[in-house]
């Protein structure tokens, strides 16, 4: 049913909301991820009950159907299979060089300037002898556990389609809640981390909910031009409910206000994502990607901006995720002042700036390209 529409639409236009909310999303990981960092009294953790890892995974979902289930009504099973293995296999790779380059660099920054050891976790401080466990994924340090997640929920990316051409997407959805449920009910439902008795810092198996919301949400989307159907009420109930999260959320005694949070409630858990959490960051969801100032938003300079971020979000991230280590190696060892501050935000935001446009131009290179290869006349198909 829902299929045949989307073959329908021809030719697919690029979201530019998804690629900018992702965009400001990975700035928003890379700037939370320095303690010391002023500029993460900004970000939407503090305004919110979610923060940018849960835009993070739903947006995965949300792009994993357009790159992959889409595809596979149009191409063999084995090409799309191939292709996202082949992207299984780039994450686990950059996984790999994040950790490497991680340890190496706290190693050999120690020898210069002390820093404290829980820059990494203590057993990879101190040797080498656990390697292998970060190397088959039972080990995940801090700062270092969201692309596993991704690998593990591309991973389940083939069956989760089968199960929605199979059995439908309510069926599909009410099994994922349930599954979530679950882990909500018992967080002990998690898959081994060697490095922590809890288990991975986000659990799979209650995230996994949030990406599979992602891919039925793209499938709605699908068949509505791109966006979610706008319904006044649900909106409105949105706006309400982030309102209450921005008030519930704020830092007030940080900023020296008084406390205003309405009720007293203990922090939602984000292992398990906690229903507050998961309410939050598909409210704000719906209302961007429902909004039609969103999409000329995305279109303007600054969302073209995020935009460009987010076309590109695993180099960016990679490079955010090393823009961190040296941001909190620097302010430790050399003070938080306002000068730092300035030097560590300016130099970290050219450096993803300067990656963000150098594979700009290798993707449009690589479009015309493609294009050139196209006889005269040929319909140039699209992937």
């Amino acid at each position: 049913m829902g299929i045949s529409s989307e073959r329908a639409q021809a030719p697919h236009r690029r979201d530019h909301r998804i690629d900018a909310l992702r965009g400001a999303a990975l700035l928003m990981m890379c700037i939370d991820h320095i303690p010391q960092n002023w500029l993460n009294r900004f970000t939407m953790r503090n305004i919110g009950f979610a923060d940018a890892a849960e835009v993070f995974v739903l947006l995965a979902g949300y792009a994993s159907w357009l790159a992959y289930g889409r595809a596979f009504a149009k191409k063999p099973v084995v090409t799309v299979l191939a292709r996202i293995g082949r992207r299984c296999w780039q994450l686990y790779v950059f996984q790999i060089v994040m950790v490497v380059v991680c340890i190496a660099t706290i190693r050999i920054w120690r020898h210069f300037w002390p820093v404290p050891v829980d820059f990494l976790e203590p057993e990879l401080a101190h040797g080498l002898d656990s390697a292998w466990r970060v190397l088959s994924l039972v080990a995940l340090p801090g700062n270092l556990n969201i692309l596993p997640l991704y690998i593990v929920l591309l991973l389940g990316f083939a069956p989760l389609y089968a199960l929605l051409r199979g059995v439908g997407t309510p069926v599909v959805l009410g099994l994922s809640a349930a599954v979530w449920l679950g882990v909500n009910y018992d967080p002990r439902l998690n898959f081994p981390n060697w490095l922590d008795p809890d288990g991975w810092y986000f659990d799979p198996l209650a995230w996994q909910f949030l990406f599979v919301l992602g891919v039925c949400a793209a499938r709605v989307a699908g068949r509505h031009d791109g966006s979610l159907p706008r319904a006044r009420w649900l909106a409105a109930l949105c706006a309400l409910y982030l309102v209450f999260s921005a008030v519930q959320s704020f830092p007030w005694t940080d900023w020296g206000f008084a406390d205003l949070r309405p009720v007293v409630m203990a922090l939602p858990d984000k292992m398990i994502l906690s229903p507050w959490r998961l309410v939050d960051v598909l409210a704000l969801f719906y209302l961007v990607q429902s909004s039609p100032r969103a999409t000329v938003w995305a279109n303007t300079r600054p969302g073209q901006l995020m935009a460009l971020f987010g076309r590109h979000s695993l180099e960016i991230f990679t490079a955010g995720t090393l823009v961190d280590l040296y941001g909190r190696l620097v302010l430790t060892s050399f003070g938080t002042g306002w000068m730092m501050q300035v030097v560590v935000n300016v130099a970290g935001f050219y450096v993803l700036l300067a990656v963000a446009r150098v594979k700009e131009r290798q993707r449009v290179a690589a479009r015309q390209g493609r294009a050139a290869s196209v006889p005269a006349g040929a319909p140039l198909c699209r992937g």
